[in-house]
């Protein structure tokens, strides 16, 4: 970048990459609505469709790491606009595939390369760069809540849209709402992107990673964040069919994922602000102790449609709230020069976990009938992300040419 290139707006920038994630996110949080209609149109197994979904995390971690790249090099602009046009054709060939490997390659690895280049790294590196350190936590709480709201606002949207349209037909509508994302684009262009060359850096991408790799905070929020994929991810994809197995009806799972972003929204938020206060390590091990805690009260209390709704309000306020303290503490860690990259890196290991996640929740119940070995999973790995986030250290690297911050 230039020395000093201008900065865009706080509002500007908080806006539009609220509203892309809003989006992005919001579409994705409500795939698990199409578990039931597409599997029994098609004649599938829940393995399938879990796989397909599987992949589309795997890919989206792993495509994640080069958009990082990307986007850090030459900017967000353009790694959004590519991400939103495979996103709406990712959708077409989900509404449309005939096979599972046509289904896989479309709702898997093209979604998947999508939300790389429209979610959170992209986004947060534009955070990262234009917005100043005593308010980026709470700024990366803001555009977290924003994904929060848009499962909130989405995925009601999508139950609607599959029972007044059908699975295909809301699959095409919502093929062309993704595709708004591409006008938002436009209001994170960043001025020292602008030109043909790229940024000038005082790190390289080697240089960058190679650091990341022998530092061993970096590795225990990489721990963690798998996690953290693992429970989300098998909690948004299965819990639909899970409630709707226990004789429950559609219209709770839908609220029940619906109240998972509403009050998602509030956590977030509360984890980025508590993060300019307080050791952001402490906040990630409460998140993930208190994921179990809910879980396990969760499985011994009797199912009802208001267990439900107070599970899913509860673990919304932990859901995503993760996702600003663990990208604020390595923007501390690091600097902001290679954000998106770094970013990306740490969210692969957290799609690792979410392809284990929705992957296993399908093979272990074709198998066994049941959800409930995922579930102990599930609380055995929030006890061992609470404790390799306690000996994480946020204190900025010391180098012999120091980056800002």
């Amino acid at each position: 970048m230039s020395l000093s290139p201008p900065k865009l707006s706080m509002f500007q920038v908080l806006a539009c990459g609220a509203a892309i994630v809003t989006l992005s996110m919001g579409i994705r949080h409500g795939f698990g609505l199409w578990l039931q209609p597409i599997t029994q149109a098609m004649g599938w197994t829940r393995e399938s469709f879990a796989l397909a979904l599987a992949i589309q995390n795997i890919a989206w971690g792993l495509v994640g790491v080069f958009a990082g790249m990307a986007a850090d090099r030459f900017g967000a602009f353009r790694v959004l606009v590519v991400g939103a046009i495979l996103y709406g054709l990712g959708l077409v060939g989900m509404a449309l595939s005939p096979t599972t490997l046509l289904f896989a390659l479309t709702t898997g690895l093209l979604i998947g390369a999508a939300q790389a280049g429209t979610t959170y790294a992209v986004i947060y590196g534009v955070l990262g760069r234009q917005i100043a350190p005593e308010k980026r936590s709470w700024a990366m709480g803001v555009a977290a809540a924003a994904g929060s709201f848009g499962q909130f606002l989405m995925v009601p949207v999508e139950g609607f849209l599959i029972s007044s349209l059908g699975w295909q037909d809301a699959l095409l509508a919502l093929s062309l709402l993704v595709l708004l994302i591409v006008p938002l684009a436009l209001g994170l262009r960043e001025p020292g992107f602008r030109g043909a060359a790229p940024a000038q850096r005082s790190q390289t991408v080697g240089q960058a990673l190679a650091e990341a790799v022998r530092t061993p905070s970096f590795g225990l929020l990489t721990v963690g964040y798998f996690v953290c994929g693992f429970q989300v991810v098998f909690i948004a994809v299965h819990m639909p069919s899970y409630i709707k197995d226990l004789g429950l009806s559609p219209q709770v799972a839908s609220f029940s994922l619906a109240l998972i972003g509403l009050f998602n929204v509030f956590g977030t938020y509360i984890a980025g602000s508590l993060g300019q206060r307080m050791p952001r390590r402490f906040i990630l091990a409460f998140i993930y102790m208190a994921r179990s805690v809910v879980i396990v009260v969760f499985l011994l209390v009797p199912i009802s449609p208001m267990s439900v709704y107070v599970f899913s309000a509860v673990m919304g306020m932990l859901w995503l709230s993760t996702v600003p303290p663990t990208n604020a503490t390595i923007a501390q860690i690091f600097g902001v020069q290679h954000l998106s990259m770094l970013g990306g890196l740490v969210f692969f290991s957290h799609q690792i976990g979410s392809f284990m996640g929705v992957w296993l929740g399908g093979v272990l119940y074709d198998r066994t009938g049941s959800y409930d070995i995922v579930w102990y999973i599930s609380i055995g790995l929030g006890v061992l992300a609470c404790l390799v986030n306690l000996p994480v250290r946020e204190q900025p690297l010391q180098r012999t040419a120091p980056q800002p911050a």
